[in-house]
């Protein structure tokens, strides 16, 4: 029986039934096999093993793709269990999955992992890879595989397969060599094709993200398609090690998140906070010369608010609870409410509209311990956020503002982005036709900005899809930031309405939209984006004066105080150090600027800025560095 394949150029050809992928694709093209780690039939990714039975289309999935990179890091996963279990005896499997950057797999073993385990596990690994077992699909009646995995001690691997859906009946395993593992794949043809990976880090994980479940250990991993690439990403790593907000965020003393006042809360030090003032100043310019209206609502919230809006069936356990003469409030994690009853406080026109509301708020959300970060992760954040409420003909004009808006923002913090529109989620709130409305209206303004996007089935918020931009930082790495939500259900619920030109009453559509999001990830993003070395505009400090000797420290006042005069925020080192030291102090300080003040500048009154980067500028008076820095402040530099 011949059954007829298609390849990716058109190419149709007649061939046996019973060929492998892997067969098809090395008939159709030689070089379309040789670094091919899966394939896709007809859409659905499967094994280069798979065995095609009736007509399909096939397309080879490239090591290089970010579908193969995924293919081979959970093989590699593979790898690693197995070398764990071959290495430490008694340690059980659970799941290891690909991740964005590599992979991971949890472990339930007696004794902790340390770093020092990692070259053993290693070495075992290579061994694996040197033996290049085929990976073996096999399926198996559901209790059949539940009976295999008992008898092995497998006892997570039983919980998995019995908590499958009822329909399941049959259940893929992979074997290597002796291993075998529970997977639906696919994995690359066999272990020899894995040529680069690298054991990184181990930490705890409860067992399904459960913290009422047992803490599991968890090891990270990474895996490339070469050596070259695995270099330079460890070196990449080596790099943002080096920007780690948290080590920097002590160095310059910025902020601190200390356990005695509570996990995932952030103490904003001066220099930190004043950082995040000249952020939040930005921002409210910005937002009022774009026609927005400032509002501020209370930190709690009948529980009856929460409950008409949704959030209390649908986002309840990120909530916190608290009682207020008997009756119960939720701390807000979101500004959306209050913006509402703003709206509802008075009848609008459609003259009215659009109403932008914007708040600098303040949210608290309920995250779980294991996920909490520095500044990217905390359970007190403050939002840029902002609620635009419009009638539904002026939903592409808002949506394309603030799509303006943010590459405006970006460019003026140095940021590069991607887009992502996401769609409906399986647990939502609303009607499919208002979705259809509001997923059209965001896809259209895309369009008609000439903007790239990718879209990300099922991402969107219960109440509304969304368009979330990730801005991408010196590093490449990607942060979710700005966002816009579009809104036809929380009017309806709230019963918000204007009278149209016709005197009959409508129902607004409402944007929820961000900026630059979280501040205080916002705020951690920079610091790693620009190494803790900010721009003159954003420095917490734009210059430091240093006297050569103690005679000097009288003029250096003198300029101290006329810089404070300007605006210029300075400091002094006026100690009995040497100048060598107080230059490296500067320097490690990351100060754009510092002024030496000697006999020379003393006597002609002048100052000789020298950059961080170690530029000296030349003597000048000290009204044209004023200049300078005001320059570059206002063109944001």
């Amino acid at each position: 029986m011949n059954i007829k394949v298609v390849f990716p150029d058109q190419q149709e050809r007649s061939l046996d039934a019973g060929v492998t992928v892997g067969q098809a694709l090395e008939g159709w093209r030689k070089e379309g096999h040789v670094s091919a780690v899966a394939a896709k039939v007809n859409g659905a990714l499967v094994d280069l093993s798979f065995v095609l039975g009736k007509d399909a289309t096939v397309e080879p999935v490239d090591v290089s793709s970010k579908e193969g990179l995924a293919v081979l890091r959970h093989s590699i996963s593979h790898v690693m269990a197995q070398a764990v279990q071959d290495v430490f005896k008694g340690a059980k499997v659970t799941i290891g999955p690909s991740i964005e950057d590599g992979f991971y797999y949890d472990f339930e073993y007696a004794e902790t992992f340390t770093l020092e385990d990692f070259e053993k596990i290693e070495k075992r690994m290579k061994e694996i890879v040197a033996a290049d077992y085929p990976f073996v699909r096999e399926e198996m009646p559901r209790e059949q595989a539940v009976a295999l995995f008992a008898q092995k001690g497998e006892d997570y691997k039983v919980e998995l397969i019995r908590d499958l859906p009822a329909e399941v009946d049959i259940v893929s395993i992979y074997r290597d060599g002796d291993y075998m593992d529970l997977c639906r794949g696919p994995h690359i043809p066999s272990t020899g094709r894995i040529k680069a990976f690298k054991l990184l880090s181990v930490a705890g994980a409860y067992w399904r993200g459960d913290e009422r479940n047992k803490m599991l250990q968890r090891i990270y991993g990474t895996g490339f398609a070469d050596e070259q690439a695995l270099h330079d990403y460890l070196t990449l790593l080596e790099e943002a090690r080096k920007r780690d907000h948290r080590r920097l965020g002590r160095e310059l003393d910025l902020f601190q998140v200390n356990d005695e006042a509570g996990a995932g809360l952030v103490i904003f030090h001066p220099k930190g906070m004043l950082l995040r003032y000249l952020i939040e100043e930005w921002e409210r310019k910005e937002h009022l010369k774009r026609g927005y209206d400032m509002v501020m609502g209370p930190q709690i919230l009948k529980v009856d608010l929460w409950k008409k809006s949704g959030h209390f069936d649908h986002y309840r356990e990120n909530m916190y609870f608290t009682e207020v003469d008997e009756q119960t409030y939720g701390i807000k994690p979101m500004n959306c409410l209050s913006h509402m009853l703003i709206y509802k406080s008075k009848i609008r026109s459609y003259r009215d509209l659009p109403l932008r509301y914007f708040e600098l708020g303040t949210v608290h959300r309920h995250e779980k311990t294991g996920v909490l970060h520095g500044l990217m992760r905390v359970r007190q954040f403050t939002q840029d956020d902002a609620h635009i409420l419009c009638m539904p003909e002026q939903l592409n004009s808002e949506i394309r503002a603030i799509a303006d808006f943010v590459n405006y923002a970006m460019g003026i913090f140095g940021f590069e982005y991607e887009v992502e529109l996401s769609t409906r989620p399986e647990h939502s709130i609303g009607s499919d036709a208002d979705w259809d409305l509001a997923t059209n209206a965001l896809e259209n303004a895309l369009k008609d900005n000439n903007i790239t996007y990718d879209v990300n089935e099922g991402d969107g918020a219960f109440y509304g899809p969304k368009i979330d931009f990730k801005l991408k930082d010196a590093l490449k790495r990607k942060w979710q930031c700005a966002t816009i939500q579009c809104d036809f259900t929380l009017p309806e619920r709230f019963d918000l309405s204007y009278i149209g030109a016709d005197g009959e009453k409508h129902r607004p559509v409402m944007l929820h939209r961000v900026i630059l999001g979280a501040i205080e990830r916002f705020m951690g993003v920079l610091i790693e984006h620009y190494a803790g070395a900010f721009p003159v505009w954003l420095a917490p400090t734009q210059c430091v004066i240093l006297t050569v000797t103690d005679k000097h420290i009288p003029y250096g006042r003198t300029v101290h105080a006329r810089l404070l005069e300007a605006g210029i925020r300075s400091e002094t080192m006026f100690d009995n150090e040497k100048l060598g030291y107080k230059i490296r102090q500067a320097q490690l300080q990351k100060i754009p600027y510092m002024l030496v003040i000697g006999d020379k500048e003393t006597a002609a009154e002048t100052v000789a800025p020298r950059a961080r980067d170690g530029q000296n500028l030349g003597e000048m008076p000290v009204e044209q560095f004023i200049a300078l820095v005001l320059d570059m402040c206002e063109k944001k530099k």
